[in-house]
């Protein structure tokens, strides 16, 4: 009797495990992003999510949890669970932010590790055509000939475009005044009026005010040359090693099983891969990239010490 009684017990528990491992494998996955629908990060980010749930045969919904540059949304996976069910999508900031924030409630550089890299997306510095530059070496001579008298835009303090000019400055030797803006869209009556007339930005933004002849495209801040700007050269023609790029990311918690995050990886590879998928990043700005989870993790890290020196030396803090 107790024996056909253990053996009952047993057999219900080994029920509830594959009940439970069922659950955990039918369950929705969330990609939470920490921006306000619309924007390019989540944009990017629900594409990955509808093609991602078909090549998983799994439910795939993003959260948007916007706030504090996407940290809010960080801290949120980097405490929940690690499962696969918890995942994170990134642009290039979540890596400037572990500088720019002293007192983070999560680590950037231990608490994540990354399925897979999805795009990558320059930015071009233009100019009002006021400036008297056409060149990059035309505008570090013309900087260099009034030293303080030029501001140029960002869309906010710390933020790509931000760094983008700070890392100009640096490198070139010359100097501008930042000015910071709520978003690149609240630059842009600045910029078209040439009050302030410099900006690093995304290529894809700033593509119908170069067709119209609003503002001059001097330089592409990528490793190499823009397909949607093929006539515009790169900041490092001039300035060798210079290089910025925006970048985009899907994210698990540091716990996630090696296995999990493999299966995953290959599933947002074929995903970023697709034809249709590189087609809709290339109307972003944006191009396709692919790889391993652990080149993925130590591109990001090599990031986080990059702009770490960067944002430091330009004594930047969001604090």
């Amino acid at each position: 009797m107790f024996l056909a009684t253990r053996r009952a017990l047993l057999a219900a528990a080994a029920g509830t495990l594959l009940t439970g491992a069922a659950f955990a494998n039918d369950q929705a996955i969330r990609i939470n992003v920490g921006f306000p629908p619309g924007g390019t990060t989540d944009v990017i980010a629900r594409l990955v999510a509808n093609n991602l749930g078909q090549k998983l045969g799994r439910s795939v919904i993003v959260d948007n949890r916007g706030g504090a540059s996407g940290n809010i949304a960080a801290q949120a996976v980097a405490n929940g669970t690690a499962d696969g069910s918890n995942l994170l999508f990134v642009p290039s900031s979540h890596a400037t932010n572990a500088s720019l924030y002293k007192k983070l409630a999560f680590d950037t550089a231990k608490d994540f590790t990354a399925i897979g890299m999805v795009a990558t997306t320059p930015y071009v510095l233009v100019v009002h055509p006021d400036v008297k530059a056409k060149t990059v070496p035309e505008f570090i001579s013309l900087l260099k000939s009034q030293p303080g008298q030029f501001n140029y835009a960002s869309a906010s303090q710390g933020t790509g475009q931000h760094l983008a000019g700070e890392l100009f400055k640096n490198m070139a030797g010359v100097e501008m005044t930042q000015v910071p803006y709520k978003g690149s869209a609240a630059a842009f009556p600045d910029l078209m009026a040439g009050r302030t007339p410099i900006m690093f930005d995304n290529v894809a933004l700033m593509l119908p005010h170069i067709r119209s002849g609003a503002l001059r495209p001097l330089a592409i801040t990528g490793a190499k040359r823009s397909p949607l700007l093929p006539n515009v050269p790169t900041v490092a023609e001039t300035l060798k090693g210079y290089e910025i790029q925006g970048w985009f990311a899907l994210l698990a918690p540091s716990k996630t099983p090696a296995a999990l995050v493999r299966e995953y990886n290959a599933a947002l590879n074929a995903v970023v891969n697709d034809p249709a998928f590189v087609a809709r990043l290339g109307e972003l700005g944006a191009e396709a990239r692919t790889g391993t989870p652990a080149a993925a993790n130590d591109y990001i890290q090599q990031e986080i010490a990059r702009w770490g020196e960067v944002i430091r030396s330009a004594n930047i803090s969001l604090d």
